[in-house]
């Protein structure tokens, strides 16, 4: 079983597939998908000409910020397909035979590896997601106050990201058994979801 690169999928054929009886994509590729899109609304505020103030200072810090935005799009954008990859590996993994006790420890061996890749795939979407949402304070400082609306619903979308994302770790880590491993994950992501959470509080 193989992932189409569903990034070269219209729209349309996207949203079929999401909606599909398939595995494939699932929660994390969503995940990952909303911080794109959250990412690019922060990409194209950056990119406006008028800045709040108007000022020279406001316009390089958003000129920089754009610079580095754009390859963390792309990042995400990736993870869509990566996180699908992921998951297709874990179910490879599960139906490998297991009738003789060599087939039972490659078998187990795929497992253990494909469910580590299963978790590092939403954490690499948190990650993402902190980023952007660090170069977002800049932006949401000096971009137009007309585009106030866009920064707002690119950080809700990074945050919905950033939380998918974490459910998919915690779900994906309930059957990796190597303590130090879990412990490592687990710290991570609970930082990752603190300092998403200090950048942009939530509102009451």
């Amino acid at each position: 079983m193989t992932t189409p690169g569903f990034l070269r999928l219209t729209l349309a054929e996207l949203l079929d597939a999401f909606a599909s009886n398939a595995p494939v994509p699932g929660g994390g590729s969503a995940s990952a998908l909303a911080g794109a899109i959250g990412a690019s609304l922060v990409i194209m505020v950056a990119g406006l000409p008028k800045t709040r103030l108007g000022t020279e200072e406001e316009r390089a810090a958003l000129d920089a910020a754009a610079t580095r935005l754009k390859p963390l799009r792309d990042e995400l954008a990736a993870l869509v397909d990566r996180d699908s990859e992921a998951y297709t590996s874990v179910l490879n993994a599960y139906r490998l035979p297991k009738s003789t006790d060599v087939e039972k420890a490659a078998r187990r061996n795929a497992i253990v590896t494909a469910m580590r890749a299963a978790t590092d795939a939403p954490l690499a979407t948190m990650r993402a997601c902190e980023r952007v949402m660090r170069e977002a304070t800049a932006v949401a400082e000096s971009g137009a106050a007309a585009a106030a609306s866009d920064v707002a619903v690119a950080i809700d979308l990074l945050k919905t990201a950033a939380r998918g994302a974490a459910l998919n770790v915690d779900t994906n880590l309930a059957d990796v058994k190597d303590a130090d491993y879990v412990s490592r994950v687990m710290r991570e992501r609970r930082d990752l979801a603190q300092a998403i959470e200090s950048l942009f509080p939530t509102r009451p």
